[in-house]
Parts: C-alpha cells; sequence; structure tokens
C-alpha cells in the first residue's frame, strides 16, 4: 500500500512532512467504524521538564479503581503525537483495563536530546503524584512503541534512581541501543519493512546529531550501567525490523540482571505493526497478547 503511494520516504523529506504524512496514514486512515471504544477521553495537560504538555487521558469501562499507564508515542522522537497513537492508547486501555495518560513530549528538532527524556520523566513523575485520582490506586507503568519504549525504558531507570518504583513496563519494538551497528537485523531489515535504516539515521540525526554521547543511557538505555531493580517488562519485537535485535537484547540484559522480563516476538511482522490490526487479524492477536499480559504485569499476576 506504501509503496504504490507514490509517497517519497522520511528520510527525503522534512520533518513537517514526515509529521503531516505519519499523521495521514495512522489517524487520516482510520473509519469511524474503527475506533477502539472505551469509556472516556478527555484532552488535559500534565507536567513536562519545561512546561505544561499536551496529554490525553484514557478511561476503561467499569467502576475501577484501575492502574494507571503513562504512555509514550513513538516516531523516532521526531514524528507523532497524541492522535497518530490514539487507537494504541485506546486498545491498551481497554485490554489492559487501565487509565492511560498519553503525552505529547516535545519534538526534534526543535527540541533535540535530552528535551523528549527529561519530558517523559517528568511526565511519569506527575502521573505517580496523581495516581490516585487517575486510576484509583498507586499502580503505576510506563508503556510505548519504538522511540516511545525508548522513552519509557528510560523513565523506568531514572525513577528506579530516585527511589519510585513502578509496576511494570511495556516496551513495544523498543529503541534501546544505539551505541552498536552490528546487530543482525540492521543489515537483515534495512529496507523495504516499514522501517528503514536510512529513516532511522534521519531520526536520530535529528534527534541527537552529533552532539550526544551514543553510550549516554538516556538515548542507549540497553548501555546503563545498573539494570538491576527494574519493573517486571513485556518486550515485544517483530521479525522484520531493524530493531528487532536490540530489543531482543534488552529483554535478555533485564533478566540477566534479575529482572523478570517477558519477549514476545512477531513473526512475520514489520515495525509497528501495533497499529496495523485492522489489515492484519495476526497482527491484532499479537497485540491482544502482549497487552493482556502488560495488564497482568501491572496487577503483579
Amino acid at each position: 500500500m506504501m509503496a504504490a503511494s507514490g509517497r517519497k520516504p522520511t528520510s527525503e523529506g522534512t520533518p513537517a512532512e514526515g509529521r503531516a504524512g505519519y499523521l495521514a496514514l495512522t489517524f487520516g486512515t482510520r473509519k469511524p467504524t474503527e475506533v477502539v471504544p472505551v469509556a472516556q477521553v478527555q484532552d488535559t495537560t500534565v507536567d513536562g521538564a519545561t512546561g505544561p504538555l499536551k496529554a490525553r487521558i484514557y478511561r476503561p469501562e467499569g467502576a475501577g479503581p484501575f492502574p494507571t499507564v503513562a504512555y509514550f508515542h513513538g516516531g523516532g522522537w521526531v514524528i507523532g503525537d497524541l492522535d497518530t497513537h490514539d487507537n494504541m492508547c485506546r486498545d491498551l486501555c481497554r485490554g489492559a483495563r487501565a487509565v492511560v495518560v498519553a503525552v505529547d513530549y516535545r519534538l526534534a528538532p526543535e527540541h533535540p536530546f535530552p528535551a523528549a527524556a527529561l519530558d517523559a520523566v517528568a511526565a511519569a513523575r506527575w502521573v505517580v503524584a496523581h495516581a490516585a485520582e487517575l486510576g484509583g490506586t498507586a499502580t503505576v507503568g510506563v508503556a510505548g512503541d519504538s522511540a516511545g519504549g525508548n522513552l519509557a525504558a528510560v523513565v523506568a531507570q531514572q525513577l528506579r534512581d530516585a527511589g519510585t518504583a513502578l509496576a511494570a513496563q511495556f516496551l513495544i519494538y523498543p529503541a534501546v541501543d544505539h551505541a552498536q551497528a552490528d546487530y543482525a537485523s540492521l543489515a537483515q531489515n534495512a529496507k523495504g519493512y516499514f522501517l528503514e535504516t536510512a529513516t532511522m539515521a534521519w531520526f536520530y540525526a535529528h534527534y541527537a546529531g552529533t552532539v550526544a554521547d551514543p553510550l549516554d543511557p538516556r538515548l542507549a538505555p540497553l548501555r546503563h550501567r545498573d539494570l538491576t531493580r527494574l519493573p517486571p517488562a513485556v518486550v515485544v519485537t517483530a521479525e522484520f525490523d531493524p530493531l528487532r535485535d536490540s530489543g531482543m537484547a534488552y529483554a535478555e540484559a533485564l533478566r540477566a540482571a534479575g529482572n523478570h522480563a517477558e519477549h514476545i516476538a512477531g513473526p512475520g511482522m514489520v515495525h509497528g505493526f501495533y497499529d496495523m490490526g485492522r489489515w492484519s487479524p495476526a497482527a491484532q492477536a499479537l497485540v491482544q497478547q502482549g497487552i493482556r499480559r502488560f495488564g497482568e504485569r501491572l496487577r503483579g499476576d
């Protein structure tokens, strides 16, 4: 579908073009009948590192109380917003039976590294502080896809370092290691599977450029010197994804450090499949599996 559209690759356009194209591909192709139902959706603001950030709260059906999840959208820290990931957050809210707070963190290149990471940490702290009024319990988890999975992993590490314990983390094909370039999946899936390595380089250049240390754990959470005492993790990867092997490596590193980390492989899947369930029953089945497992981790099952 994308090849037939004639649309130029994200890596050949401007950030504004990339944002418009991503919105058109996600929110713009969604039919009214495909909107995942939840009990309530509310636009609001949460604290960011330098001021308020737009956010959207999703509440599940039922009386509660519910756990609360801070969600960070994907898009290489350059594209994506509350609308591009609206249905993903609805799926998470409904399937995990949790209040989901989606955060519209600052994007690069207008706000380069570490702005997104700083915003994510500040927003997660806001969610923790307001959990009793959001979901009704003190149980808080973090979740995100791709670059948002990076931010969720960073938040889990940073809050642990500050003495705040989260209940679980849900890392959907996360970008967790920019310090290493010899993962087999980078070469095997470099082109033709939605996320291409040229696009990854474009994202990285806009977000981190040459100013960031690739070993900085806020950029490459796999490189954190201490991976112990982190919240239980559900890590999802896709078979045909340049990020497959680094995501698997993070799950293995979490387990080696003594954490509970469940890896869900996505056979036959490409990067981005968590928003492709309306076209692929196999993708939707994996989406529901991952969300269910994360919901169980949130509740300590």
